[in-house]
């Protein structure tokens, strides 16, 4: 049975996705404009009692890069899913990690040069995404273990989770952040890693000290001041440069466009933040724009007409965002968009509002060839998953058919259609059985990922 696809209303102009992208202070190049958006796969090793048995690439996360590296024309970039700086802070277990002990050397490291080598072996550019949660993290993976954030602010429980209540990071603490960061994009290096993304967005610790509603500090790293509230970000890739010896090493960040909370980062400041990042001495290569927290989840819906008419959740954010940067010709930071895109006319618009590529991530979980078959000239759309598991719905829904079928892809297989009502509403039963049996487990902590379909 063929895939339902979405319909695209306008591809003139498609050649334009498969034109290369130059980055300017790292020098390298993506051999398209389509990156491979950064997706929770849950498919490193975790031990709740082991931080050396935890965090460390599987065969199945390692052949599900192989799948998005293979073909000449495929993802430009790839992003991984969050690479967790520390075992104690782990935004969710199966996350990879890379601690500040970890030594360029043993499984661990030898894991990740597997991934690097498999994901590049035909020429897509592999990053890293580096990630600490914050006070983003469950209660019952810090185990009573202290949550550190910008400010004392807990999270309010969210989708039956509970988050741990944080103190306020000391300067010692935010070196230590610095220093975290710093050695896990050195250890990304040396395992063949083109470059890292800073998590900026999603509200994250990053995004944490960046939002005027949860960064409430009175030193220089805080308070109503941007330039404050983005000092932990600048000084993060001003050490990532330092200690990574290659000119060549990609940094980019991804970043909040909006929160959609009162209080939160504005688009305005965003643009001010942008600007600073291609002026500051780290020299980010990239930002990706994306939005939200885990508060504002269920707002990112495709119901409002103007966004579904444009697909992008955050096109009108990127549009008023890219001029801080300048014109596509002259400025030193590229801009990507990322969240909602499915169709290539859809894509073109994101080019044409003055973004430099476009970022897709549920397309890839469904078609691991996505990229290719848009270059090439195959398809023009994304496939379109039936209800609830559209971009109608509430995201967190979507995402975890994504996560399922990523695991599909790391054991061999090919990921169930998600157009094909049969298909999905046997996945249903299925998703819900395994709800079921996690809600009575005992041993909830050892739980990881999701399940087999």
């Amino acid at each position: 049975m063929p895939f339902t696809r979405f319909t695209s209303k306008n591809s003139e102009g498609a050649h334009r996705l498969a034109e290369q992208l130059n980055f300017h202070f790292s020098g390298r190049t993506m051999k398209n404009r389509l990156m491979k958006a950064a997706m929770a796969e849950q498919l490193a090793t975790w031990d709740p009692d082991s931080a050396e048995n935890s965090g460390i690439p599987t065969k199945e996360l390692i052949e599900l890069y192989r799948r998005w590296g293979q073909g000449a024309n495929n993802w430009g970039m790839i992003v991984t899913g969050n690479i967790s700086i520390s075992y104690e802070s782990v935004a969710i277990p199966g996350d990879a990690i890379i601690t500040q002990d970890a030594p360029f050397s043993g499984p661990r490291f030898e894991a990740f040069k597997e991934l690097a080598a498999v994901a590049k072996a035909n020429g897509s550019l592999i990053v890293g995404q580096l990630n600490h949660p914050g006070r983003q993290q469950q209660a019952k993976y810090a185990r009573g273990r202290e949550v550190i954030a910008p400010s004392a602010i807990q999270l309010a429980p969210k989708s039956l989770m509970t988050f741990a209540k944080p103190r306020e990071a000391t300067q010692t603490d935010i070196t230590s952040i610095i220093n975290a960061f710093a050695h896990a994009a050195a250890f990304l290096a040396a395992a063949g890693f083109d470059g890292i993304e800073l998590h900026g967005a999603h509200g994250y610790l990053i995004a944490q000290f960046l939002s005027p509603s949860t960064n409430l500090r009175t030193d220089a790293y805080g308070g109503a001041s941007l330039h404050n509230r983005m000092r932990l970000l600048l000084e993060i890739g001003a050490a990532i440069r330092a200690r990574v010896s290659s000119p060549a090493f990609i940094v980019g960040v991804k970043l909040n466009s909006v929160e959609f909370q009162a209080g939160g980062l504005t688009p305005d400041e965003a643009g001010q933040l942008c600007r600073a990042l291609q002026q500051a001495e780290a020299g980010f290569d990239f930002v990706e724009l994306s939005g939200g927290t885990l508060e504002t989840v269920d707002d990112m819906r495709w119901e409002k007409p103007s966004t579904a008419a444009r697909e992008a959740f955050f096109l009108e954010f990127a549009e008023r965002i890219a001029p801080a940067l300048g014109t596509p010709a002259e400025r030193r930071t590229r801009l990507f968009v990322t969240g909602g895109l499915r169709t290539v006319g859809g894509m073109l618009a994101a080019l044409e509002g003055g973004c430099d590529g476009v970022g897709l991530g549920r397309p890839a979980a469904q078609e691991p060839g996505f990229a290719s078959d848009v270059v090439e000239g195959r398809v023009q759309a994304a496939v379109r998953a039936v209800p609830p598991f559209d971009l109608g719905s509430n995201l967190g829904i979507p995402l975890v058919m994504a996560a399922v079928q990523m695991r599909q892809i790391g054991q061999g297989k090919e990921p169930f259609d998600g157009s094909d009502e049969e298909r999905v509403a046997e996945f249903q039963r299925a998703l819900g059985e395994w709800f079921e049996a996690t809600a009575a487990s005992q041993d909830s902590l050892a739980q990881h990922g999701y399940f087999d379909f």
